[in-house]
């Protein structure tokens, strides 16, 4: 069966994370990935540029961070971040606020951290 219609355009807008305080964890992101805050509620925050998609956070009364590496809480999102040198990308994150598990797979390829709200997140060279 066909139809007259075309499909309906889908376009991603944004990935959200969900996490108990949004305004600090898109301040994080925000200078981490220089991407500036384009919408600020009390309970939503979103980072962007204009026609791209961005990344939101969403305040969770409840929420509770992923416990990784071990899988009691599981992970809810994994980002994986582009540097062109891991030990000053890494130095940097950690200043804005991120923190370094002790558990690095393979920490001569990428860096396993975890954002304020305990996302956990990796950089690539």
């Amino acid at each position: 069966m066909t139809s007259s219609r075309p499909d309906p355009a889908v376009r991603l807008l944004a990935i959200t994370l969900d996490c108990p305080d949004p305004v600090r964890l898109a301040q994080f992101y925000s200078e981490a990935l220089d991407l500036p805050v384009t919408v600020s509620t009390p309970g939503f925050v979103l980072v962007g540029r204009e026609g791209s998609p961005g990344l939101g956070f969403y305040r969770m009364d409840d929420y509770r961070p992923p416990t990784w590496p071990d899988s009691a809480v599981p992970k809810q999102v994994h980002l994986d971040l582009g540097v062109d040198d891991l030990d000053a990308a890494q130095a940097r994150l950690l200043a804005l606020g991120a923190v370094e598990p002790d558990v690095q797979p393979l920490p001569h390829k990428r860096r396993v951290l975890l954002d304020p709200a305990g996302h956990p997140f990796c950089i690539t060279r």
